[in-house]
């Protein structure tokens, strides 16, 4: 069953891993690969990458990407979102309060200075124009 906005909302909120899908290169496939993201309810979802990565140059091409996010238990259940994107470099906030959702507090300044070590980050901001979602009920 699909889920309503309020729920979607309240499942994005959670610290689910994403799966981003992006328009690939002539002759290739789209670029799917796992990332972390933070969800403000309503409507505006936001990433952080590496702003040299093939991820980064396939979304300021293509100027948007779609976001998959599920869970298995206590029921199958995903969300789906999908819109237009703006960038702006990653500045250590941002890195610092996405890495927080996702790292044990005791690796976090080692994370956030890997981070710094990798080089610029760009912080791409979607603003959800599609959803889809949908509880299948108990695993």
């Amino acid at each position: 069953m699909p889920l309503t906005l309020d729920e979607r909302e309240q499942f994005l909120l959670e610290p689910h891993i994403g799966s981003l899908a992006v328009a690939g290169e002539p002759g290739r496939g789209p670029l799917q690969v796992p990332i972390w993201y933070k969800y403000t309810p309503g409507g505006s979802l936001w990433i952080t990458t590496k702003a040299t990565s093939r991820k980064a140059g396939l979304i300021r091409a293509a100027g948007r990407f779609s976001l998959l996010v599920e869970r298995l238990t206590p029921s199958i259940r995903y969300v789906s979102v999908e819109g237009p994107v703006t960038a702006e470099v990653g500045n250590e906030d941002y890195l610092r309060e996405m890495a927080s959702r996702y790292v044990a507090p005791e690796r976090l300044e080692a994370y956030i200075a890997y981070l710094k070590k990798e080089g610029e980050q760009t912080v791409f901001r979607l603003t959800v124009e599609n959803w889809t979602s949908a509880d299948l009920g108990p695993a």
